[in-house]
C-alpha cells in the first residue's frame, strides 16, 4: 500500500509513519493481528476537531452569536461532513481493514470514514503539532464552514412546515432524497418532501438538510 499518495493528498508527510497506519487501522483488522486499532486515534481527534472549529468559527465570524456558532459546528463536524473529506483524500483505498468488514462493503460505510478522518486529525497533531492539525481540518472543512453559516439564524423551514400541516389534525410527512449529482466530495442533494402520500415540493443542496430547508420553504410558499 503506496501511503505516499495519501499523504501527497492530505498535504501532510508522517515522520512516524508507524502513527499513520495505526490511524488507517479499523478494528476488524486490528483484531485480526492481535495490534492496536486507530480508536484512540478516533477518541483524540474527536477533541481537537470540535476545539479548532471552534476556534476557527470564533476568529472568522464574529458577528454570529454563540447559539450559532453552536449550530454552524455541530453542522461541520458530523459525520455527513467527514465522510465528504474521506472520499476526497480516498480513504477507503487505503484502510486497512478485516476480510469480514470488507465483504460487508466497510470500505464505503460513511460511519468508519468519518472515524478515520478524526484518527488522522490526531495522528497530524502526535507527529507533530497542532498547527498541522488545524491547517488540514480548515483546508478541508472551511468552505462546509462557510456554506453553513450562510445559512445559519434562518428560518427552520421544516418545523414551520410541520406546524401549518398538522394544525387540522396529524399527518404524516416525508423527506425522500430521490436524486444525487457529482462526485462524493462535492455532492448535490435533490429531495421532495411529501404529505399524507402527495409530493408537496422539491428542493436541492450541497446537503440533505439544506434540500429538505429549500423544499420545505417552497411547500410553504405554495401553501
Amino acid at each position: 500500500m503506496n501511503l505516499e499518495i495519501l499523504e501527497k493528498s492530505i498535504g501532510y508527510t508522517f515522520k512516524n509513519k508507524k502513527l499513520l497506519k495505526k490511524a488507517l487501522t479499523h478494528t476488524s483488522f486490528a483484531n485480526e493481528r492481535k495490534i492496536e486499532s486507530n480508536e484512540k486515534l478516533e477518541f483524540m481527534g474527536d477533541s481537537i476537531l470540535e476545539f479548532l472549529s471552534s476556534k476557527y468559527i470564533y476568529n472568522n465570524y464574529q458577528n454570529l452569536k454563540e447559539g450559532e456558532m453552536t449550530k454552524v459546528r455541530a453542522e461541520v463536524v458530523c459525520e455527513d461532513s467527514l465522510y465528504k473529506v474521506a472520499k476526497k483524500h480516498n480513504f477507503s483505498d487505503f484502510l486497512y481493514m478485516g476480510k469480514g468488514e470488507i465483504l460487508s462493503g466497510g470500505k464505503d460505510k460513511p460511519a468508519i470514514l468519518a472515524d478515520c478522518v478524526e484518527a488522522i486529525i490526531a495522528a497530524i497533531y502526535y507527529d507533530s503539532n497542532l498547527e498541522n492539525a488545524e491547517k488540514f481540518v480548515i483546508e478541508n472543512l472551511k468552505d462546509e464552514i462557510e456554506m453553513s453559516t450562510k445559512n445559519v439564524g434562518k428560518k427552520d423551514y421544516k418545523t414551520v412546515l410541520q406546524e401549518e400541516l398538522q394544525r387540522n389534525g396529524n399527518v404524516d410527512i416525508k423527506y425522500n432524497v430521490i436524486k444525487t449529482e457529482g462526485p462524493d466530495h462535492d455532492k448535490t442533494f435533490v429531495v421532495e418532501v411529501v404529505c399524507n402520500q402527495r409530493r408537496l415540493a422539491i428542493g436541492e443542496g450541497k446537503s440533505k438538510k439544506q434540500a429538505e430547508m429549500q423544499a420545505a420553504k417552497i411547500a410553504m410558499d405554495r401553501i
